[in-house]
């Protein structure tokens, strides 16, 4: 199972619609695509030297075939959406992660 992970500083003066979009609109695109089978979204516990609010939002897919082909069919138009509704108040950085595996307390 692959995780991609985009961890996005949110400036303060679009927090809230940011939230709100990702709640309303692009969590329920993304899923819409049948490429994720779960997706979190987790907000970081450090203050931001920058200011901001830190979020890494976490995509689980079945496979890397799957993250691929999101990447190819639907990454530009959700990127762009996202440039041109938050431009920089908006900063982002992907990171790919391989599950090796996964412990639970039964």
């Amino acid at each position: 199972m692959i995780i991609y992970n985009v961890t996005s500083n949110v400036d303060d003066s679009v927090h809230n619609q940011w939230l709100e979009w990702m709640m309303d609109k692009h969590v329920p695109a993304i899923m819409a695509t049948g490429k994720f089978y779960k997706i979190k979204i987790v907000k970081v516990l450090v203050e931001e030297e920058h200011g901001g609010t830190t979020y890494s939002v976490q995509y689980s897919a079945d496979s890397r075939e799957k993250l691929d082909e999101y990447y190819r069919e639907h990454s530009p138009a959700m990127r762009a959406e996202m440039q041109q509704l938050f431009g920089d108040m908006v900063l982002q950085f992907r990171t790919e992660l391989e599950i090796v595996q996964e412990f639970r307390v039964v």
